[in-house]
């Protein structure tokens, strides 16, 4: 399948969505990848993780638009990045989606989750009461969800480990709308950053996407 969903950010800065039709097979033949990363294949089982590894590679390799091999490897943060090409990149997969995002100039960062009831079981452990003060009723699990995913965004952006979502990372109040943004502050020790994080709606998915 081609990509589902395509969206400009900036002059430089673009995500986009592919839902994994294809088998693991159809996908492999797509990717040129080292030893080590055939080697890394081989170790995954058969299934969603492995079609997520694989789509979100395929997904990067169309919007770089190159027949030729990229060098993808991940930081001692859990944080890729491409070793010979000038873009900044973030990955993401939620159940039959992959997502990624890239930008020439800033560190990135993208979520895609498909939105379930499921979340506000667990809403206390990454919001703070403030935070939870302003969800509203009407909207409470798309809400909560937009919140997930732009912490989750800026988690990735920022690309440093032991970040605690309900700590560190401070979301303004916002309405809740199937697309917008809303302004958040990651802090910790010394560090203290603004970001305006972008979400939008589609299909039965969230997405939240910031750049730094």
């Amino acid at each position: 399948m081609a990509i589902a969903f395509r969206q400009q950010v900036d002059d430089d800065t673009e995500f986009a969505l592919w839902r994994i039709e294809e088998s693991a097979d159809d996908l492999y033949k797509q990717l040129q990848l080292d030893e080590a990363e055939k080697a890394f294949a081989r170790q995954l089982s058969e299934g969603k993780r492995y079609l997520h590894w694989l789509g979100t590679r395929v997904l990067l390799r169309k919007m770089l638009g190159t027949e030729e091999y990229i060098d993808c490897k991940v930081d001692a943060h859990g944080k890729p990045y491409l070793v010979s090409l000038p873009y900044h990149i973030s990955l993401s997969h939620s159940f039959d989606y992959a997502a990624v995002m890239i930008s020439k100039s800033r560190p990135v960062g993208i979520d895609i989750e498909q939105v379930k009831q499921k979340v506000e079981r667990i809403a206390n452990k990454f919001m703070r009461p403030e935070e939870l003060a302003f969800i509203n009723p009407r909207h409470k699990i798309n809400q909560l969800y937009v919140c997930w995913c732009a912490k989750e965004a800026i988690y990735k952006c920022y690309g440093q480990k032991e970040v605690s979502f309900a700590d560190n990372i401070h979301l303004k109040p916002f309405d809740f709308e199937g697309h917008g943004f809303l302004d958040a502050r990651l802090h910790k020790g010394n560090t203290d950053i603004n970001y305006e994080v972008s979400y939008l709606q589609y299909e039965d998915y969230m997405i939240g996407y910031v750049k730094g």
